[in-house]
Order: structure tokens, then sequence, then C-alpha cells
């Protein structure tokens, strides 16, 4: 890939686009961050699944889907996690018949500046997945502690080996996914109901086939709002990729 980002929309701009965003107390950053996607990709429909966020994330969401109607919402009562949440806003983008499946962070971590690098990835690599990649030569990270590299930077490791990917960044959710490769699998069988998901997403997808292209980003850590991540959702997912890898080991 360039080092530059790309000018011109890929072939992949003309095929149904959903962008996929869920949401837990974000509502500081989700109003610029859907103004921001619709600039940037004025075609694609975006879906906002969000946790019955009590700062009023979702009533936000609401009143920018009344006045686009691409935007579409989906409240989330009974459940929390985004893990869980993640695979509901896959199975909606799938029902709903979309070709091409964008998912990124609410906290503007994730740029979508990159979505047209992404979707490029997609054509020239005729790849099924488009990793956002902080760990590959231009990619990168910003704001992060040293005690964050260090643990995002294990958990990747930890992932290649349990898992047999091949891929730099494991861990981030900054991805593009053709649709009919999600098709193929059954996500009655995902364990993690947290941020392993990511994992275990790219795991699902190799298993089914997939091939794998990972695209510069840099990473800006969140500028509003508090991370969800801690020492105890850490410790799940080291024990979620290694059932995974020994489900693997069965095989």
């Amino acid at each position: 890939m360039s080092k530059e980002l790309s000018s011109s929309p890929p072939k992949s701009a003309s095929e149904r686009i959903v962008v996929t965003i869920c949401t837990y107390n974000e509502r500081d950053n989700l109003g610029r961050l859907l103004t921001t996607i619709r600039e940037t990709l004025p075609q694609a429909d975006i879906m906002v699944v969000d946790d019955n966020s009590p700062d009023g994330t979702g009533d936000l969401a609401d009143e920018r889907a009344q006045a686009d109607p691409a935007i579409h919402v989906l409240h989330r009562y009974n459940e929390r996690g985004l893990g869980t949440a993640t695979i509901h806003a896959f199975q909606q983008a799938l029902e709903r018949g979309y070709d091409i499946l964008i998912n990124l962070d609410a906290d503007f971590s994730h740029d979508p500046k990159y979505f047209i690098d992404l979707l490029t990835a997609l054509d020239d690599q005729q790849a099924d997945v488009a990793i956002g990649s902080r760990y590959v030569e231009s990619g990168g990270v910003q704001g992060w502690p040293l005690k964050r590299k260090f643990m995002s930077s294990a958990i990747n490791a930890w992932s290649r080996f349990w898992l047999g990917l091949k891929t730099r960044d494991c861990s981030g959710s900054y991805r593009a996914y053709r649709c009919a490769l999600l098709l193929k699998i059954d996500f009655s069988k995902f364990r993690s109901q947290g941020y392993s998901v990511q994992e275990e997403l790219l795991y699902r997808c190799a298993q089914e086939g997939a091939t794998f292209t990972e695209v510069p980003i840099v990473f800006v850590d969140r500028e509003v709002g508090t991370s969800k991540i801690n020492l105890s959702e850490s410790m799940k997912a080291v024990w979620l990729i290694a059932r995974c890898g020994c489900e693997r080991g069965t095989k």
C-alpha cells in the first residue's frame, strides 16, 4: 500500500456499504464522528448500536437519524458489551444485504479519512478483510502510555500464537469486511462478549479461508470520555483467545 492516502474512490465504493459503530456513553464524540463519516463516505449507510447509554448517546443518534435516513440506530436495553454489540451489528448488516461493512470505534481514535484506503485495499489486494493496522510500516499510535503499548503488543503476540494469525494488528476494530465472507461465519459459535471479539472475528474469518491485508493507520487516543478497557477485560481476552486456540487445535 502507498504511504499516501488514496485520492480517488475505489471500485468497491459503488457497492452497498455500511459503517457500524457500537456505542456506550459516547455522546460527546458521536455527533462529530457521524458528520465526518458522512463527509468522507457520503454514499455509505451508518448503523449505530447503542447499549442504553445513560449519557444520552442513543438519543443523539436518534436525532441524527431523523434528519438523515441513511443513519440507522439499534438500541439494546437488556445486554451490554462490545462483543455482543459488534456481533449484533454485523448480523443486522448481513440481514439488510450490504456488500461491505466498515467497523470503527466511536471515540474518534479511528479517523474516517482512512476509509478510502481500506476500500482500495479490498480491491487492489483482492482481500476479504482490510485491517486498519497500527503495526505495519507508516502505522502508529499517539497518546498511549508505555503500559498500554505493552499490553497491546502482548495481546497481539498472544493472538498470533494461539490463533495462527499472520496479521500484525489483531486487536484493533478498524476494519473493512466483504459481507460475502461474513455470511459464511456461524456467529452462534462466538465466545467473546467483550474486547476479544476483535481477535475472534479474525480467527473465525481465517477459519473460512479469508484473505487479509493491512493498511497503515495512526491511532490517536481519545480526547473526550474514558476508555472502557480495564485489567479484568484484558484477562478475559487472554483466556478467551486461548480457548479459541484450543478449539483450533482439535480440528
